[in-house]
Order: C-alpha cells, then structure tokens, then sequence
C-alpha cells in the first residue's frame, strides 16, 4: 500500500474513532452549556451504555438497532438519575463540590459495575456479517459503516431537537442566562434534566457502538474515551454543539494518523498534548470566542 492509500485509510479510521468521540463529547458540550459543570462521570455512563446494549443482545436477543434503542433510553433515565440525587443538591454550591461529586459518581459507576458484571472483560457479539466495501486500495468494513450512519442520524436528529423544538428552545435559554429563563416562565430544573438524559443517550449509543467496533467492553472502559472526549469538547470550545462534533472527528484523525505513521503507544500522549496547546494557545477552542467574565 502506498502512502496515499495508508493516508486515505487512516483517514477513515479516524473519522469513525472521532465520531465515537463527538457523540460522547457532544454531552459534555451540552451539560457545560447548560449548568457550566463538567461532568467527569459521563465517560462511566457511556460505559453502562454498552452494557446495556450487550445484555439486550445476549439476553433478549434483539438485532444491533432496537439494542441500541433500548439502551439510549436506559441510559438516559440513568443519567437523569444522577443529575437529580448527584447534582441538583449542589446547584448553588461552589463548583469544587460538584466537581469532586463527578468524580465520586464516576468511581460508584465504574465499581457497582464491576459488583454486578464482574471485572472480566466480555466479548460484544458479532451483530451482522462481515461486509466492507473496497475502493481501489482501501477499503470501509461494516462496522465503520454503522458508526457513520448512526453517528451522522444521532447528530441530525440532535441539531433538529436544539434549534426547532420547544425543549431545544427552552435549553438555549437556560444555557443563556438561568434565571431570566425562570423568570420567562421556563422550568430550568426540568430542562437542566432532559439535557443529561440527552447527554447520557448519546453516550450510550457511542459505548454500543465501540462494543461493535472492537468486540469487547469491560468496567472501566470509559476511562480514556471520556477523557479524550472531554479533549475533544475543549478543542472544538466547550458548550458549542458543532465545536464537539468538530473537536472529536479531529482528534479522533490525528490519534490514527499518529498510530499509523508514528506509534501506536504514542495516540494518547497526542490527544493530550493537544489538550495543552489547545488552553495554551486558544483556550475558548476553535469555534469558541474569547469572553471576558465580569468580577
């Protein structure tokens, strides 16, 4: 394989690894939009996503999409869950307090899991056969396909929700000024809890999705892809929706493209200089604006 063709399939590695990041990015986006929290246990959440989605498989024995149906749901009320017993006691206290919450819920995540499924790493079913298409030298597997379609549905269905629906409308506003959405009549809490229901589905499609991807899952597999996402979220600019889309298709390149041409164990080290020079030189992200905060 020539240089270009190795370039051309890296590229595409990387835009089916970025999707998974974007769709994963896109909750942290919308949370720290909303509540200005960073929520570090989002990255568990799309873990129990992939549970559920491996569990309705096995044990219920429904195809990949109803699979992936069933655990958006579940795991979007999980994650209201956690916004309603985790967060909302501490809407007015200092931001330490929640941030150290989010990791405590991230910790009670990932070692409940590990109670109830075991630490064995388990291996994803195979949901349909093998199928790739080839151009010329390089080529598109099935399961790349499926991360493409899903992730580009995921994305057009979330756009249509923010900017025509009522609760999209409702979520603009509270993410503009809380307490004049209050005042105009809109129920903050409320809103403030579909976002994470949102936030959560969209992890947990992205966790169904890596299970199919790499043919396994285990308890703390939400580790580093929640962190990279969070990368993803702050190079793209942190609480604009099109910004973690951007930021995780672009990391999700640059980690193939250096594990192609440099070194494999060096992916990592990537995705977090990145982070660096990303607060270092443009800390408001790509698409993000300098703002000056009133003191």
């Amino acid at each position: 394989m020539d240089f270009a063709s190795q370039f051309v399939q890296q590229l595409i590695n990387g835009i089916s690894l970025g999707s998974i990041y974007a769709l994963i990015a896109l909750g942290y986006t919308m949370i720290y939009g909303i509540i200005k929290l960073i929520n570090f246990a989002h990255g568990d959440i799309y873990m129990v996503g992939a549970y559920i989605g491996f569990f309705a498989i096995t044990m219920i024995h429904v195809s990949i999409v109803p699979a992936l149906l069933i655990s958006m749901v579940v795991t979007g009320l999980l994650g209201m869950l956690v916004e309603r017993l985790a967060y909302k006691p501490l809407r007015q206290a200092p931001r330490i307090s929640v941030l150290i919450t989010a990791i405590g819920v991230s910790f009670f995540l990932e070692y409940t899991s590990m109670y109830f499924v075991s630490p064995t790493p388990r291996t994803f079913p195979a949901v349909f056969d093998n199928v790739s298409l080839h151009f010329g030298s390089f080529m598109v597997n099935g399961q790349q396909l499926l991360i493409f379609g899903i992730t580009f549905i995921l994305m057009v269905v979330l756009t249509y929700i923010v900017q025509k629906t009522k609760i999209g409308k409702a979520m603009r506003a509270v993410s503009f000024d809380v307490e004049t959405a209050q005042l105009m009549g809109i129920d903050a809490d409320r809103v403030i809890s579909i976002t994470f229901g949102i936030g959560s589905a969209l992890a947990a499609a992205a966790g169904v999705l890596v299970g199919v991807y790499y043919n396994s899952i285990d308890p703390l597999m939400g580790i580093m892809p929640g962190l990279k996402a969070f990368v993803a979220a702050v190079l793209g600019g942190i609480g604009i929706l099109p910004g973690a889309m951007a930021g995780g298709l672009i990391l999700g390149v640059i980690e193939a493209l250096v594990s192609g041409f440099i070194s494999s164990t060096f992916r990592d080290a990537a995705a977090f200089a990145i982070l660096i020079l990303v607060l270092l030189f443009k800390p408001s992200g790509l698409l993000g604006k300098n703002t000056r905060e009133k003191v």
